[in-house]
């Protein structure tokens, strides 16, 4: 998935219906969606976000201060 994908701009987080940001693939970390709010990290798997509740996982603390460095402009 890329940044200008349209795509992204209609994904929203399957728990609190807001927005979700693009988290690129890393070398630690594969490609997936992320919800700053709710610290929750949903996979994409062969380019298709999986967006059930379950799929979600909890991020930590000190990730998610790493992942919003990242994400700020």
């Amino acid at each position: 998935m890329k940044p200008d994908d349209p795509l992204l701009k209609i994904l929203a987080c399957p728990l609190d219906k807001g927005p979700l940001r693009l988290l690129a693939q890393t070398t630690e970390q594969e490609e997936a969606l992320y919800n700053p709010r709710l610290q929750r990290r949903y996979p994409i798997v062969d380019g298709i976000p999986q967006l059930l509740p379950s799929s979600g996982e909890q991020v930590p603390d000190e990730e998610h201060e790493e992942l919003l460095k990242r994400m700020a402009p």
